[in-house]
Order: C-alpha cells, then structure tokens, then sequence
C-alpha cells in the first residue's frame, strides 16, 4: 500500500461512523480513528497548542507509522488537523516514527525518525535514521530535500546501529541540540547527543547519559529540559527491572535531574525517580509554554498489553492529562493543568464524614474531577472506590502501617488487571488524593502531586458509583466531585 497524508484523512473521514462510542474519552486527546500512541511535536505555536501523535489510521493496530495532529488553545479541548506525516518517501518508507517540533524562522519544523526495513524478519531487520519536514502555516508540511539530517553515518562507536530514534530537539546557549534514544548493543540503554547551528547540519557530542545495569536494556523518547535551575533528563527505558515497589511496568518512564556543563556540553546526573507510578504512563514529551509552565503528556496505554478497544471499536490509545511540572522545595511535583477546572460542573461537597465501614455517596458517573481529604485517625486502611458496579470496581486505598497507596484494577471491568503501590507519607494526618475519572481512564495525584497514579480500565457503562471507606475510623474531612463537561 502506497501512504500518503491526503489518503489517511479521507480514510479517516470515510470510516470514522464505525466508531463505538462506549469507552470513548471526553476530556483527553485519542486519535480521530485509529491506532494512537507516542505524543510527538508538543509545542505552543502561533498562539495554539500544537500535539502530534503516532498514529495508524487504517486498524486499530501498530502499523506504518503516521503523524496524527491536534490543536488547542487550553490543553483540554482538542481539533483535528489534517495527518502531518505520512510514510511516503525512502527515507522513512517503513514509518514516521517518534519525533518533536521546534519553530525557526516563524516556521514549524518537525524532527522524527524514518524507520527502514531491510529484510524478511521486520523486528530485526532495520535501521533508522532521523528526518527534517517543515511548515510555514502549522498545518501542511513537506520534508526538506537534505533528509536525512542524521543518517547513519552519525552513530558513534558502540551505539547500536538500528536502535537510534526519537529526537527531541531544542535550542540551548545560541545553538541547536538534540537528543536520541539508543542502546550499546550490550544490554544497556543510553542516550546520545547532537548539536546543529541550522537543524540541517548535526554533528554528535557525547553519549549523554548510561544505564548502569539496571536501567533497561534500551531508552526511547528522551526529552531534556530546565526546570527552575535543575536540568532534567527524560526517558522511557524499556524491561527496567523493578526497584521496590517502583518499575513494575515492562516498561518504564524515568526523570533524571543534574546539572549541564555548557562549556563541554555535559550532563552529570544526580538522581533519578518514577514520573507515575501507576500502569499506563510511557513516552512522555514536555513543551515550555508562554507561561513559563513546563507541561509533560504522556501515552496512556503501554506497549505489549491488551486494549480492549482494538476489538470492535475502531479505535485503540490516548494521551493523559496534560501535567505542570513544578519544583517546590526541593521536590519535583506533577500537577494536572489548571485549565481543566473551567470545564466542572455543578459541585457535589460532603464535609466531616466519620468513616468505620463503607459508605456510598449520593453522587456518581464517568467523567469526573474529585478531590478528597482524608484525617487518618484510628484507621488502618482507608480509600474510595470508584466505578462501582455490579462485580465491578476501582480500589482506591491508604495502608496508615506501611504509609502505601495502592490502585487495584482487578475488578475494574474487562481488560487488564493488577495492582501497583506507591509509598506516599501523610501530611499532618492527613491524604490530599485528587482523581480524574474519564470513561476508561483513571489519573490519581496525590499529595499536591507527589506522586501519581495512571490507570486504563474498562467498566461496564453502568458502573458509576463511588464509596467512600476505613477500616477502623477515621474522617473524610472533605469531599468534593464535579462533573467535567467537554
């Protein structure tokens, strides 16, 4: 099949009745029909929030990569523009893969990865190169004559020569840099560094940063960022073996923070941590916003689980919540964007509840913002159960001996089940826990956003109620939900 942009938008506009509506989300962004998953190219431009998306539009299924584009003005309510990318060229002819945007000149250049099989067995005959396409007006776009822009003569010595993809490119100290994922063909993931003075030239610094060991055997979509005096690495390393209670995806997103030596163009990391520590977070992309704020995106689904929605539905994959990064004494915090607030309903509030047992609240639905706080008090576990149905349900819950918060989705309808915990100490007391429920989705901050939890579930269409619950006593001092309406 011969791929083109113009084809994948009538396709699209063909066939997006089949469309089953039963799982679909309301407030965050999934592919207009079709397969969705990396987030790629997230910039502010022209005054519009600018999202891309690894999409194949013809199944609900991996196929030949595309380039799915969204636009908004708050991050909550998205438009479809025309398919960006296509597979249409030799030089990427096997997919578009992951990539990132940056405006030059007033236009908007797109960065990403040309996949090329070259043999019978596609999962190992390969290699990739990285690619240039522009745009003067955001929406059409056509690749530069000069493709590829890092061709396979810029791998250096021990890097692999096929995993090499998924360029974030920014601008740092007057120049251009971009940084690949990459592995050293030992096992070991890394991330590699290059540098341009015109986004067409590139030259290759260092090799920015190293698993050592015990970090996955190979890193995808890396991103690198400042925020508020800390330099951040971010990555998705793949098979990272699990550290505690942390990691405990076959595939992980990490954040590393250190410092950036501008003089030889090095990174020297101090640490690293989970950005969530739930089920379906992978291939963050951030952008900087007019605002200053540092906003992350994510995939809200994972390589090599069930979608449920890939059977019938037409349709497979979203992106999360858009999150403000902050750094606040010390800690970094995920917080979901504030633009979500103006589209909530009308307020449902309970106040000083005593809780020994269960109890269900005269509120409910599928599409909603609650924010709680709970006084532990006596009680040994405590939570909220959300999505409540016949057999069904999302457990929300709060071990006070062991200080862990734990989702469990093994009732939470068809799909795929489990269990993740997190450590999270109580303040004063007290749990702050704020939930995003849409549909089948499920997005638990905690504590002003120490910690999050992300969640893919499939409940039946009438499982809508929420139940508040201690073992022991202890106080909902407050409750309050508000239906989202997009």
């Amino acid at each position: 099949m011969t791929y083109t942009p113009a084809k994948a938008d009538q396709f699209i506009r063909e066939n997006k009745h089949l469309l089953r509506s039963e799982y679909r989300l309301n407030y965050h962004l999934m592919s207009e029909f079709g397969w969705m998953n990396d987030p790629n190219g997230f910039i502010q431009y022209k005054g519009e929030y600018h999202l891309f998306y690894q999409h194949y539009p013809y199944r609900p299924e991996w196929g030949p990569m595309h380039w799915g584009h969204a636009v908004s003005r708050d991050l909550i309510k998205w438009n479809y523009l025309p398919v960006a990318l296509a597979p249409d060229k030799p030089f990427d002819r096997d997919g578009c893969f992951s990539g990132s945007a940056i405006e030059k000149d007033g236009a908007l250049y797109l960065m990403y990865t040309g996949h090329i099989v070259t043999g019978p067995d596609p999962k190992n005959d390969y290699y990739q190169i990285q690619n240039l396409a522009v745009s003067e007006d955001g929406v059409r776009f056509h690749k530069v004559d000069d493709n590829p822009v890092i061709g396979l003569s810029h791998i250096p010595p021990g890097a692999s020569r096929k995993d090499f993809r998924d360029p974030k490119v920014f601008r740092r100290d007057g120049r251009y840099y971009a940084v690949l994922g990459s592995n050293d063909g030992q096992g070991n993931g890394q991330i590699l560094l290059y540098r341009s003075e015109d986004l067409i030239r590139w030259a290759f610094v260092c090799v920015m940063a190293k698993s050592d060991g015990n970090m996955g055997d190979n890193w995808e979509c890396p991103d690198f960022f400042e925020l508020d005096g800390l330099d951040v690495l971010m990555f998705s390393p793949q098979r990272m073996p699990p550290q505690g209670r942390d990691y405990r995806n076959l595939h992980s997103t990490v954040y590393m923070w250190g410092r950036w030596n501008a003089v030889d163009e090095t990174f020297q990391a101090e640490g690293y941590a989970p950005m969530d520590q739930g089920f379906d977070f992978y291939a963050p992309q951030t952008t900087l916003d007019d605002q200053g704020r540092r906003i992350v995106v994510a995939w809200m689904d994972t390589w090599e689980t069930e979608i449920p929605t890939q059977n019938g539905h037409y349709w497979a994959g979203a992106l999360t919540l858009p999150r403000e990064m902050v750094r606040k004494e010390g800690k970094v915090l995920f917080k979901p964007v504030q633009e979500i607030e103006r589209y909530r309903g009308e307020l449902f509030q309970i106040r000083d509840l005593i809780l020994d047992g269960e109890t269900e609240l005269a509120a409910g639905g599928d599409s909603y913002e609650l924010e709680a706080v709970f006084e532990a008090r006596d009680a040994e576990r405590f939570g909220l159960k959300l999505r409540v149905g016949e057999n069904e349900q999302t457990v929300l819950s709060y071990s006070t001996g062991d200080g862990v918060f734990c989702l469990d989705r093994n009732h939470s309808g068809i799909g795929p089940k489990g269990v993740r915990e997190t450590e999270v100490p109580l303040c004063d007391g007290k749990l702050l826990l704020r939930a995003f429920v849409d549909r089948s989705s499920v997005e638990v901050f905690l504590q002003d956003g120490e910690k999050v939890m992300t969640a893919r579930i499939y409940p039946g269409e009438r499982s809508l109620g929420i139940r508040a619950f201690a073992e022991g006593r202890c106080s909902l001092a407050s409750l309050k939900k508000w239906d989202l309406r997009i």
